[in-house]
């Protein structure tokens, strides 16, 4: 039996399960088991043991940065954003990865990345979307709330250290203006319950070529119905949550994935989303 795992603290509802499930079925891997293990913080450094006992592994908060330690070698990936959610165990050499930003590339690699391009947000995963949009040539508009700024000014210091000659500006999200190719939600805002909040008001929206909005619950946020109804392209955060999950695999044992298959566990976990908020 290959067991794989999610790791994390704490772990309430998690898609990860169906996805993966998924995944081993269709590369007809049967001899495998997916599961959720909560590690407390207080426990993570004394679990290289149970990390070794797994063929795989994701990694969600709090033990991103946690983790690095109990590791033998980070790829480039980790390396880039000191960050892991994804391990694989060749022989009990553990290496970490990180998995994020191939979800995001590949779940906008339609959109104009590479254009001009307003992020809403500068955390965890503002941070890595800001850090690939710089490094596919993009020029960034950070829009972020009074109280981010200082975590904004970092965040655009270590952008210019990776990316010499990156292009990045930073104002407060309500005063956000200008044409944009790309309008980008990475924060919370309009994730369930509270799905009537938008980040920006309707003159930003319509002045934005397209929308990504990281959240995947609600599968249409209010940022992305108004986008549509503007009959603009509008992605949600469910298509960067499978794609990360497909990357792991691809890590683990070298799956393929046909994009008709990858589409339908998509629209699966969109109605798992949707069912869960009936």
């Amino acid at each position: 039996m290959n067991k794989f795992a999610l790791i994390g603290h704490p772990l309430g509802h998690s898609m990860s399960p169906l996805i993966h499930e998924k995944l081993f079925a269709l590369s007809g891997l049967d001899d495998t088991s997916y599961e959720l293990i909560d590690i407390a913080p207080e426990d993570m450094a004394k679990s290289r043991g149970l990390l070794e006992s797994l063929r795989g592994l994701n990694v969600t908060i709090p033990h991103k940065q946690a983790v690095i330690p109990l590791l033998n070698e980070l790829a480039e990936s980790a390396l880039r954003y000191n960050s892991v959610n994804c391990i694989s165990n060749k022989d009990g050499k553990l290496t970490g990865y990180n998995t994020d930003c191939d979800g995001f590339l590949r779940s906008a690699e339609k959109l104009p990345i590479g254009g001009n391009v307003a992020i809403l947000g500068c955390g965890g995963v503002g941070r890595m979307i800001a850090i690939e949009v710089a490094r596919h040539g993009g020029n960034i508009t950070l829009a972020v709330i009074p109280q981010d700024f200082k975590n904004a000014q970092l965040l655009m210091a270590e952008i210019m250290s990776k990316c010499s000659g990156a292009s990045i500006k930073i104002v407060e999200i309500s005063a956000l203006e200008g044409n944009f190719d790309l309008l980008i939600n990475a924060t919370p805002v309009g994730m369930y319950p509270k799905v009537d909040a938008c980040a920006v008001s309707d003159k930003v929206i319509e002045n934005s070529g397209s929308v990504f909005d990281v959240i995947y619950n609600p599968i249409e946020t209010l940022l992305m119905k108004k986008a549509r109804a503007l009959g603009k392209t509008a992605v949600g955060g469910a298509s960067m949550l499978v794609y990360q999950a497909v990357k792991a695999h691809e890590i683990w044992y070298g799956g393929k994935f046909a994009a008709e298959d990858i589409a339908k566990i998509i629209t699966d976990v969109e109605n798992a989303v949707e069912s869960m908020n009936k």
